[in-house]
């Protein structure tokens, strides 16, 4: 019988765990430890984060790699917050506004202020809009205004009626009189100088005069038109007069609130632009504005209609950077096309959709001009167009607005054209890794826009050193939340944990959410228990509720085995069947649990099939690892003699997709052992992944798997003879349960590490390996003898027995026949078949 508590290849205790010593650190609470962010973890990204912010190049926009958990985004902002926010006047931030367009109304004009000085532009026009209305009104009713209109419109009238009268007395002088009708001026013969003639009358004169009073108003009536027609030529001159008379009138009534205003402004001459051309509007439209002074929402409809109204006066802001301190630094939760770029909205006005320039509204981008946007990848990429529009803006260094409806030519209304705001700000995308290497692959405008990458570290090494600068992070993750301390051995419990997470005892996670939240939950079970501060216990049952609440599918699982449901041995011996393990992510919570491989042999020319790829339930890296297996077999036993063996392998009550190479070490036990006829230790679980020489590689989840196993073991009864076989090489990542450790120490469990697959099958058949000599033989007691064995005797029934070597032909003269060299006696060449059944396998 094996005892495995002396083999060479089991792990001592020690190993499974490596503590945190206390005296490392020296201090009662992280009370009396000084603050530290996590930038101390991240040196390589926090570097690469200020060459990207600092560089006044096109294109050098940053991606921010990184695990979810890792503090990316809070890690992001503390950079900017020291690189943008805390600078001086220079970097200043600024206001955007958008005005009337008093040329083109469609194409609001856009202005760029100071900041604060945005906020002031628009109470001063929105103090002058509002004194406008009594202005006007008091500049159309004063007596000198009034005084002079109507002396303008008096002298007007006098001159027509002059002209007419005129005409008149001259046409009467020859018996024709001048009528105003509905119809207008005509000439009739008179009767006297205050009567005209009736029909009869005229009738009744001579037919001569009849003929002498026609000639005489046909002569009359070409004058009458040529004075007729110059009337409307005097009433413009009138209108010139008058709007001349409103000019100096509303110039009088609003100039001095326009200069007023103006030196405030004098050095935006932008601004000094706008505010002369309201003024030569006001005095240019004044007339028309009177229009619009019945009440504020009717002024709106006018605007909204296109007429003119004192709203045009108003200034949008469209960015107020007033609050903010040093560049402006923007985080879009919500990264639509709109929300980035902005929008124009509409309203409804006599059944159609219409719009000015107060309606602008500001995305994400507007805010963050001059400054910085940080965005979420994953969340950008979801929204239909907002990527195209952002890569847009960036290539064009303008941010122009702009709807989805117009990229596509569905807009049938007119619409607004705002001036494009011109770009300079740099866009901080957060995200994973594969969305980096996603996007660097399918996008080819990618690598041009976002020429820094800044990559977090997933992990830092763990030293003494290291140790205390944690456990200051540690104390700096409490404060945030107003949490307790830590005390010492709270503290180093958690460095523990770190470990434990980081997947390495080597190493600590940075994974800072994951830790922030156990402080938390441990935080109110020390306020439940009335603790001054957060000790191990509080931290330790945090983490059991936390798994307690994950848990329900492991606990199913296992409920599964030890039921018998899920066929699972952990004693015993067979033949070709072997405990693997497999290992589950759910959320935050990874746990493993064993499943059955098993290996079926028979006659055939070296195919291994791999039933979950058949079936289509085995995935890539699985595929690849059955190959390597077969790569393994050919290698070692197809060099002398054909594989003439077909095997099949699964994953037993297997229903999903299966994937991933850390059973292939398993697989190639189980289909040894079903080749050699050679019973398996049931009471041993294996992980790890193999190469086509046998060695065996590191895998993932060693600890989940180990402990997977031990909890089936202890629930049925440890025996001691019990363990899991893992790689080498993963040792140096063990940090097992205390209960793992404390039943290895007892001798009740065992851990082994293997670096080969000779060590494997030697802990689980108790037989040697047999490892081929310079000569390729084997012991025929050993694993690979018995191997060796089974596929020779294989080899002979499906290709017969090798031919002996023929006698040479001697000649007549009955020469004496050379004698062979040693070593070099001739044999059937069968690599051809060995090369083949590899090949297919």
């Amino acid at each position: 019988m094996t005892d495995f508590r002396q083999h060479p290849c089991r792990l001592p205790p020690e190993r499974l765990f490596t503590p945190c010593s206390e005296s490392l650190l020296e201090f009662a609470t992280t009370a009396e430890l000084d603050d530290l962010a996590e930038e101390f973890a991240h040196p390589r990204a926090v570097e690469a984060l200020s060459f990207g912010l600092d560089i006044p190049r096109h294109g050098y926009n940053l991606f921010v790699l990184g695990e979810p958990g890792s503090g990316r985004h809070a890690l992001v902002h503390r950079v900017l917050d020291t690189q943008f926010r805390h600078r001086g006047n220079g970097d200043a931030a600024w206001d955007w506004c958008y005005v009337h367009n008093f040329q083109e109304p469609t194409r609001p004009r856009l202005l760029r202020l100071p900041a604060g000085r945005g906020s002031k532009l628009r109470e001063d026009m929105q103090n002058f809009v509002s004194g406008l209305a009594p202005a006007l009104t008091a500049a159309f009713e004063s007596d000198d205004y009034r005084r002079r209109l109507n002396a303008l419109e008096s002298e007007a009238k006098k001159r027509e009626d002059t002209a007419l009268r005129t005409l008149g007395r001259e046409a009467m002088s020859k018996g024709v009189a001048l009528l105003s009708t509905e119809e207008g001026f005509t000439f009739v013969p008179a009767k006297s100088e205050d009567e005209t003639m009736s029909e009869e009358e005229y009738d009744a004169l001579p037919k001569e005069r009849q003929e002498e009073l026609d000639a005489i108003i046909e002569s009359y009536e070409p004058r009458l038109q040529d004075l007729v027609s110059q009337f409307p030529r005097w009433q413009r001159e009138l209108q010139a007069k008058v709007k001349d008379i409103s000019r100096e009138a509303l110039r009088l009534a609003v100039g001095h609130e326009i200069e007023e205003l103006k030196p405030a402004y004098a050095d935006l001459a932008e601004v000094s632009a706008f505010l002369d051309a309201v003024l030569h509007d006001v005095v240019e439209t004044g007339d028309n504005l009177r229009e619009s002074q019945k009440g504020e929402g009717e002024m709106e409809t006018l605007l909204f209609s296109g007429s003119i109204s004192l709203q045009r006066y108003l200034v949008n802001l469209l960015v107020d950077n007033s609050g903010t301190s040093g560049r402006p630094v923007v985080c879009e939760s919500l990264p639509t096309f709109q929300n980035l770029l902005g929008r124009v909205e509409h309203t409804a006005h006599m059944g159609m959709w219409v719009s000015n320039f107060t309606l602008i509204r500001a995305g994400a981008l507007h805010r963050a001009n001059g400054g910085a946007l940080v965005l979420d990848a994953g969340k950008l990429l979801t929204q239909p167009y907002a990527w195209e529009g952002l890569k847009r803006a960036l290539q064009a260094e303008r941010l122009r607005l702009e709807s989805p409806e117009d990229l596509f030519g569905l807009q049938s209304t007119q619409q607004l054209e705002p001036e494009p705001m011109p770009l300079d700000v740099k866009v901080v995308l957060v995200g994973d890794r594969n969305t980096y290497y996603l996007l660097s692959e399918m996008d080819p405008e990618f690598g041009a826009l976002f020429k820094v990458a800044a990559d977090l570290e997933n992990d830092v090494v763990r030293g003494p050193e290291n140790a205390l600068l944690y456990a200051r992070l540690l104390a700096t993750l409490a404060r945030r939340d107003q949490l307790r301390a830590l005390t010492r051995a709270a503290t180093a419990w958690t460095i523990e944990r770190a470990a434990r997470l980081a997947e390495d005892s080597r190493k600590l996670t940075t994974r800072t959410r994951v830790l922030a939240d156990l402080l938390r939950e441990a935080d109110w079970m020390a306020e439940k228990d009335g603790a001054p501060d957060i000790d191990r216990q509080h931290l330790e049952r945090a983490l059991a509720a936390q798994v307690r609440r994950a848990d329900r599918v492991r606990e199913r699982q296992q409920e599964a085995i030890l039921n018998g449901e899920f066929m699972i041995a952990t004693e015993g011996m067979e033949i070709g069947q072997i405990n693997g393990l497999a290992a589950i992510d759910m959320g935050e919570l990874t746990f493993a649990h064993p499943m059955r491989v098993t290996a079926a042999v028979r006659m055939g020319d070296g195919d291994v099939m791999d039933i979950e790829r058949e079936t289509e339930l085995g995935g890539p890296l699985h595929s690849k690892g059955m190959l390597i297996l077969s790569g393994f077999l050919s290698n070692r036993f197809g060099r002398l003699v054909p594989l003439s063996v077909n095997a099949s392998l699964v994953f037993e009550q297997s229903y999903g997709e299966v994937d991933g190479d850390s059973a292939s070490l398993a697989e190639l036990c189980a289909l040894l052992s079903a080749i050699g006829m050679l019973p398996l230790h049931q009471s041993l679980a294996m992980t790890g992944s193999l190469n086509q020489l046998g060695q065996v590689q590191p895998i993932g989840a060693v600890n989940e798997k180990i402990e997977g196993f031990f909890d089936i073991c202890q629930a049925r009864g440890l025996t001691g003879k019990q363990g899991v076989i893992i790689p080498a090489a993963n040792v140096s990542h063990l940090m097992l349960r205390a209960d793992v450790v404390a039943a290895v120490r007892r001798g009740d469990f065992h851990v082994f590490a293997v670096r080969h697959v000779d060590e494997a099958m030697a802990l689980l058949t108790g037989l040697p390996a047999g490892t081929p000599d310079a000569k390729g033989e084997v012991a025929p007691d050993s694993v690979s003898g018995k191997v060796a064995t089974q596929l020779m005797e294989l080899a002979q029934q499906r290709h017969g027995p090798p031919e002996k070597p023929k006698a040479p032909r001697r000649s007549k003269a009955k020469e004496s026949p050379a004698k062979p060299k040693p070593g070099k006696e001739p044999v059937e060449d069968v690599a051809g078949h060995g090369e083949r059944g590899a090949g297919e396998a």
